[in-house]
Order: structure tokens, then C-alpha cells, then sequence
């Protein structure tokens, strides 16, 4: 997947859905890689951020997100560290879904993961992990 451009077409963008259930939140790992990264992706021309993430849950996990629950969770920004410039950006997502939940496409596994595997997943997707921690979601 190769996240979408801001406006700017300065940083990549993803926009990501965050299921917590139980302690644990759901992660999926792509064909050929080993992280693991929150579902979602990038949009298409012209489409939302409700329309993407409703899009890529439907094409990745066969499940379709309800989009009038969904509530902004956060951005997350990582930046270079030796110029601090942004060089990659998730807009995080809760909602709620329909449907059970099933890998599709370039999907080859789903988890749910509790804190203590935050080191199997993305760096960007570990200060999710710190933040859903922070919040009492993930103990």
C-alpha cells in the first residue's frame, strides 16, 4: 500500500480503523511483510475519510464500518529526526461495523493485540498503541 499525499503532496497519508475489544485491538499484517499495521489505506481521488475507511475495511476484512459512528480517535505524525520534518501521517478512526471480520486480498493475517506486542507493529502505529494505552484501552 503507498499511503496518499496530503494536500500539500508533501506527506503520505493514511487514513486507519482502531477496534478495541477486550484489552486488545484488532491489526492486520500484509503478504510478505512481517509488522503489523491498523486496517485502512489511502483515499481515492475525491473520496473522504469516511468513504476511504469504509472502502479499504470492505476490500481488506470483508466488513463493512458503519460511518455515522465513526469519531476521530487522533492523527499521528512521524517525523525525520534529524530535520523534524513530517514524513508520514495516520488519521485514526473508532467506529463500529457489520459483519464478521475476514481477511481479503493483501491481507494474509488479522490479530487483536494487547500493549504488550506493540513492538510487532509499525512505528507509527506504536504511538497509537502508547495513546489507546495512555487512554486505559489497552492495559
Amino acid at each position: 500500500m503507498v499511503p496518499r499525499m496530503d494536500a500539500t503532496g508533501d506527506v503520505p497519508e493514511k487514513v486507519a480503523w482502531v477496534l478495541v475489544r477486550d484489552g486488545r485491538v484488532l491489526v492486520t499484517r500484509n503478504k510478505g511483510r512481517e509488522l503489523f499495521y491498523f486496517p485502512g489505506g489511502k483515499r481515492e481521488p475525491g473520496e473522504s475519510d469516511a468513504e476511504t475507511l469504509v472502502r479499504e475495511i470492505d476490500e481488506e476484512l470483508q466488513a463493512a464500518v458503519v460511518a455515522d459512528t465513526m469519531v476521530h480517535f487522533g492523527t499521528f505524525e512521524t517525523r525525520d529526526r534529524v530535520s523534524g520534518r513530517v514524513e508520514f501521517r495516520m488519521i485514526c478512526y473508532t467506529a463500529d461495523h457489520r459483519g464478521d471480520l475476514a481477511p481479503a486480498h493483501e491481507i494474509a493475517e488479522m490479530a487483536w493485540f494487547d500493549y504488550g506486542r506493540r513492538d510487532r507493529v509499525s512505528p507509527a502505529d506504536r504511538m497509537v498503541f502508547d495513546a489507546l494505552h495512555e487512554d486505559g484501552q489497552l492495559p
